[in-house]
C-alpha cells in the first residue's frame, strides 16, 4: 500500500491521554506495591512482544507459502513487528525489577533451596539478561532485514528479492520458534521455578501467533472501514476466519494436552500451576474465561461458516 495512513487529531490526543493515564497508574502502583507494579510491566511487555513477534511470524509464513491473498496488507503485520525495538528497551528496564518477580534471583533463596541451586547455572540474573539480549537482537535483526527487503521489493520488484525474502522468512521462522519458546520459559514460567511443564512454552508460542492473527484481522477491517484496502472482499474475510479457526483449534489442543496430562499424572510439581487457578479465590472465573475466549467461542462461531463460494447441499 503506497498511501500513508493519516491519524486524526482526536485519535492522537486520545492516544496521548491514555498513555498519560497508564504512566500515572504505573507510578501509583510502584508507590503502593512495587511487586504488583513490576508484575504488570512484565504482563504488558510479554503480551505486546507476543503480538509483535507473532505478526512477523504471520508475515514470514505468507512469504514462505507464496500466499497472494495477504500481499495487499502485508504492511500491517510488518508495522506491528516494528514494536520489537521499543519492547527491547522496555525489557531492559525489567532487569531492575527482576528481584521483585523471580525468587531465583535472590542468593539467600537459592542457598536454602536445593531445586533452585540445581537450576542456578541457567536461572541466574546475568545469564537471564544475556539470553534476553540475544532474543531481541535476533528478532530485531530479522525484522530489519525482512522489512528492508519488503520495501525494496515494492520499489524495484524482481524475482531475486522475492527469493531473498522467502529465504529470510524461513530463517526467522526457525529462529522465533526456538527463541520465543525459551523466552516464555525465562520470562513467565520461571516466576515459579518449582513448576514443571513441557508444553507451556510451545502453548504460549501458539497463543502469540493466534492473538497476533486476530489483531491483524481487526486492524485490516478497521482500516478498510476508513477507506484503506478497497480490494478487500469476502474471500479475504474467509481466509482470515480460517486462519483464526485453525489457530484456535491448535491452541485448544495444546492447552488440553498440557492440562489433561498434568491432571492425569497428578504430580505435585506439575499441579502447583493449575490448583491455585481452579480452586483459588478470584481466579476460577478467569481460568475458564481463558478457555472460552481463546477456544470455545471462536470454534462455535466460526465452525458453521462455510468458505465463500461453497454452497450447502
Amino acid at each position: 500500500m503506497e498511501e500513508k495512513i493519516k491519524l486524526s487529531r482526536i485519535y492522537i490526543i486520545a492516544t496521548l491521554l491514555m498513555m498519560a493515564v497508564g504512566i500515572a497508574a504505573l507510578i501509583a502502583a510502584f508507590m503502593g506495591d512495587p511487586q504488583r507494579g513490576w508484575a504488570n510491566v512484565l504482563l504488558n511487555n510479554v503480551y505486546f512482544v507476543s503480538l509483535a513477534a507473532g505478526a512477523l511470524l504471520f508475515a514470514s509464513i505468507q512469504r514462505v507459502t507464496h500466499s497472494g491473498w495477504s500481499a495487499g496488507f502485508i504492511r500491517v503485520p510488518e508495522a506491528m513487528a516494528g514494536f520489537l525495538p521499543v519492547a527491547a528497551i522496555l525489557f531492559l528496564v525489567m532487569i531492575f525489577g527482576a528481584q521483585s518477580l523471580y525468587h531465583w534471583s535472590h542468593a539467600d533463596a537459592v542457598a536454602h533451596d536445593p531445586l533452585l541451586a540445581h537450576k542456578a547455572p541457567y536461572l541466574n540474573l546475568p545469564f537471564w539478561s544475556i539470553r534476553m539480549g540475544i532474543y531481541f537482537a535476533l528478532w530485531i535483526l530479522m525484522f530489519v532485514i525482512i522489512r528492508r527487503l519488503s520495501v525494496r521489493e515494492d520499489a524495484t520488484g524482481g524475482l531475486d528479492i522475492f527469493k531473498k525474502l522467502e529465504h529470510r522468512a524461513k530463517v526467522f521462522i526457525f529462529i522465533v520458534i526456538i527463541t520465543f519458546s525459551f523466552a516464555m520459559i525465562d520470562w513467565v514460567m520461571s516466576i515459579d521455578a518449582h513448576w514443571y511443564s513441557t508444553i507451556f512454552a510451545i502453548r504460549n508460542f501458539v497463543a502469540a501467533f493466534h492473538h497476533s492473527a486476530i489483531v491483524i484481522t481487526f486492524i485490516v477491517l478497521l482500516m478498510n472501514q476508513k477507506g484503506y484496502f478497497p480490494f478487500l472482499n469476502k474471500s479475504h474475510l474467509g481466509d482470515f476466519s480460517r486462519y483464526i479457526f485453525m489457530l484456535c483449534i491448535i491452541w485448544g489442543y495444546f492447552w488440553f494436552a498440557e492440562f489433561m496430562l498434568i491432571w492425569y499424572a497428578n504430580i505435585p510439581e506439575e499441579t502447583a500451576y493449575f490448583l491455585p487457578r481452579i480452586r483459588g479465590e478470584g481466579w476460577r472465573f478467569y481460568f475458564f474465561a481463558n478457555i472460552a475466549i481463546n477456544w470455545f467461542l471462536p470454534f462455535v462461531l466460526l465452525m458453521p461458516r462455510l468458505p465463500p463460494g461453497i454452497k450447502r447441499c
